[in-house]
């Protein structure tokens, strides 16, 4: 039996195309580093003022509360919609039909959009983007690596390869073969 995996943690928000970049990478390589990937959506306001991302952050939070096997689909439809479509990801209209085309049902979407500005969901979202700042974040995506008792912070979507190498891991390039690929 191999190591147990260790805990990373990303620190995103879809208006940044560098958290994506970041997102995705991780998401690829999550079962080959046998990392324990957790998804923290964050408010870039809160580290960087007036993003404009409040709306669907809020929503992405109340999934994660609810529903967090669907939180990587959800946040992928996000990032398309505004960097793939240049659609808008503030209006409640956009933020349905990603999380629809992301496998939920109109009811399910329609409830986390309701959900949206209770206490519970404002309080969650400020919490990990305090987590964050907390790091050192100074803008995001940040990934936190829990490694050997020690807590590492790197900043931006490109360090991916330092993070293999603190994860004592083969970096494979972005798009890394199929897990059950022969290296």
């Amino acid at each position: 039996m191999g190591p147990l995996p260790r805990t990373v943690e990303l620190f995103y928000d879809v208006l940044s195309p560098y958290s994506w970049l970041g997102f995705e990478i991780l998401c690829r390589y999550q079962n080959i580093w046998n990392i324990n990937l957790q998804l923290r959506p964050s408010l870039i306001t809160g580290i960087m003022k007036d993003s404009g991302s409040l709306s669907a952050m809020r929503f992405l939070t109340a999934l994660n509360l609810e529903h967090p096997e669907m939180l990587e689909k959800a946040s992928r439809e996000l990032w398309m919609r505004v960097w793939s479509r240049n659609e808008d990801i503030t209006e409640p209209q956009s933020i349905l039909a990603a999380a629809e085309k992301a496998g939920m049902s109109a009811e399910q979407a329609q409830g986390l959009l309701e959900k949206m500005s209770t206490p519970k969901v404002k309080n969650q979202l400020k919490e990990t983007t305090e987590a964050a700042c907390r790091y050192g974040a100074f803008g995001l995506p940040i990934t936190v690596a829990h490694v050997d008792g020690q807590t590492h912070m790197l900043f931006g979507s490109d360090r991916m390869e330092l993070l293999a190498h603190l994860l004592g891991e083969k970096w494979m390039g972005p798009v890394p073969p199929a897990v059950n690929a022969r290296l």
